[in-house]
């Protein structure tokens, strides 16, 4: 199942840093990007992603091998047979040795197309000039070289607080949704739960050791028939998008553009990482713009708000939202006149863990009531999120690829 994009297509973010947006432009003008997206580890990305490198090469096409994990697997080991492999680079740190992809290294040797696994994957410090291997990526494509590479569903930016709180593990490993969403195409290497626990059963996934902790953690069957939905519904959203873009392009009518604005209004309160992730979801099932919304108080604000709001931005900007800051001595008024002059058609706000009687009595809990009033009065519906303000009590990490 596969989705097929244009070079540029929306996703990427619109008005975030430069940098960023730099970053985001080098994949429209460059190579051909193409992801295996996955539900979980095991489902079979690293052995299709051989298969089409093999493919490629049997047809006379310059393919290396940038980087592959096979974690011991037979099959996948089979595959890298008679594929040119790039020697990864050895690193030390804190006294261990960690192999990562040579960048410089593919990068001299140019070929037309680089497998590259693990997306998500942080490179080990010390290892290269970036911090992530998607960084990598980038890099490949701004030189014209072809990347095919893999990932799961639960490191998409937008989605991974949903995944941790559903599984109790943390994913630590994030890729802005901006990068997967440039990618030119997106193939779901699917497979049904059951079929995972046997993969799994039969030594396919992970060594003997660690299956039983497996299976009764992060891969619980309800636990992988909400990833697979997520992968399913995440796919289904860049097929609608590409369909369109094409009616666009092909329709001199403009009743194609989507009619959905979200707006979610941000402090600098913990917890409001998540309302953002939320709120991007929503945008996406709705197909909709999403706009994030910071008020400020003058000089109220406290230095420990700052750097929260700053993370923030900086998280809108991986989300590919509009990210807008005023001035204003009444929020809930701030928020309802820019929903009026964006004509936006539904507001994002976070609500906290406090007892109802606190809610009444406190400048946040008016503040809620007074958009959902104001919301009402033009016509704007309100979704009001509970604020999570601790973090996951995750037990484990998530599974490895």
């Amino acid at each position: 199942m596969a989705t097929e994009g244009t070079p540029g297509a929306p996703g990427g973010p619109p008005d975030g840093p430069p940098a960023r947006d730099e970053a985001g432009e080098v994949v429209a003008p460059a190579g051909h990007f193409r992801i295996y997206l996955g539900a979980a580890a095991g489902v079979g990305k690293t052995y299709d992603m051989l298969n089409e490198g093999r493919r490629r090469r049997e047809r006379g096409t310059d393919v290396v091998v940038a980087f592959v994990e096979c974690h011991k697997r037979p099959l996948t080991e089979a595959l890298l047979q008679d594929l040119e492999v790039v020697p990864r680079k050895v690193v030390e740190y804190r006294g261990t040795a960690f192999e990562e992809m040579d960048l410089d290294a593919v990068l001299r040797r140019r070929p037309k197309v680089a497998l590259v696994d693990e997306l998500a994957h942080t490179n080990v410090p010390g290892s290269g000039r970036n911090d992530k291997r998607w960084q990598d990526v980038l890099e490949l494509l701004e030189a014209r070289i072809d990347v095919i590479t893999t990932v799961n569903i639960q490191h998409l930016e937008s989605i991974a607080d949903a995944v941790e709180q559903m599984t109790g593990a943390r994913v630590r490993e994030r890729v802005p949704d901006w990068v997967v969403r440039k990618a030119n195409q997106i193939e779901l290497v699917d497979s049904s739960p059951e079929q995972l626990r046997r993969r799994m059963l039969h030594g396919n996934i992970y060594p003997p050791d660690k299956v039983p902790y497996a299976l009764t953690h992060f891969f619980q069957t309800d636990n992988l028939i909400a990833l697979r939905e997520l992968a399913l519904r995440f796919l289904a959203d860049e097929t609608e998008e590409e369909l369109l873009e094409h009616l666009r392009r092909h329709s001199e009518k403009r009743l194609w553009e989507t009619a959905e604005r979200i707006l979610v209004a941000v402090t600098g309160a913990p917890g409001t990482d998540g309302l953002l992730r939320r709120a991007a979801r929503i945008a996406a099932r709705a197909k909709g713009q999403l706009s994030v919304l910071h008020v400020t108080a003058g000089d109220a604000t406290r230095p420990r708000d700052s750097r929260a709001v700053e993370g923030l931005k900086a998280l809108a900007a991986d989300l590919g939202a509009h990210w807008y800051e005023v001035e204003h001595s009444d929020p809930a008024q701030a928020i309802a006149d820019f929903a009026q002059e964006h004509q936006t058609t539904q507001i994002v706000i976070g609500s906290s863990q406090r007892s109802r009687w606190q809610e009444l009595t406190s400048t946040g809990g008016r503040v809620v009531r007074r958009v959902i009033r104001k919301a009402g009065e033009l016509g704007v519906d309100v979704h009001v999120i509970a604020r999570r303000e601790a973090s996951v009590d995750a037990h484990d990490e998530e599974p490895s690829e």
